[in-house]
């Protein structure tokens, strides 16, 4: 009988170090924006964009939310200018709120379109979706130039959205 037992509490004592595991690799879940909280790019007041929020999520619990993508990358690519004290190394989750069903989405999967006739917060944004389909029928109906992923996004794409 002691041996089930054994075996029981072996077998506990295994899913609860995997299950550990499997929490420090990443995948912090989006966070509310609380009314105070400011994009660390441009000032403003986040809370108020929630259909445009984009979200760095650290591995320390710290994180930075910003009213729109393109925000979001201009702190990711310039990390060493907005946030000196972190690294690329100390992101844990980057999330971006989709377009068309507005629920935040994993930033380092979404298909983002750049050109489009609509506008963010701050002007001229990146769009993001979790869906490629869904991003390149709206580039056909918003006269958008290019579907990008994540690693596709450059300050030189984000400088043009700001000429």
């Amino acid at each position: 009988m002691t041996q089930k037992y054994g075996f029981r509490f072996a077998l506990l004592l295994l899913t609860l170090a995997l299950t550990l595991t499997l929490s420090d690799a990443g995948e912090r879940k989006p966070i509310r924006p609380a009314p105070r909280d400011k994009c660390p790019v441009c000032g403003m007041f986040v809370a108020k964009f929630q259909d445009w929020n984009a979200e760095i999520i650290f591995k320390d619990g710290s994180y930075a939310v910003f009213d729109g993508a393109k925000d979001m990358f201009k702190y990711y690519l310039e990390l060493k200018r907005y946030n000196p004290s972190k690294t690329l190394g100390d992101i844990d989750s980057i999330y971006a709120t989709d377009y068309y069903d507005l629920t935040l989405i994993d930033g380092t999967k979404a298909f983002f379109v750049i050109g489009s006739d609509v506008h963010g917060p701050m002007g001229r944004e990146l769009i993001p979706f979790k869906e490629e389909g869904g991003a390149r029928d709206f580039l056909k109906d918003h006269k958008g130039k290019a579907v990008l992923k994540f690693k596709e996004v450059t300050l030189e794409v984000i400088k043009k959205l700001d000429d």
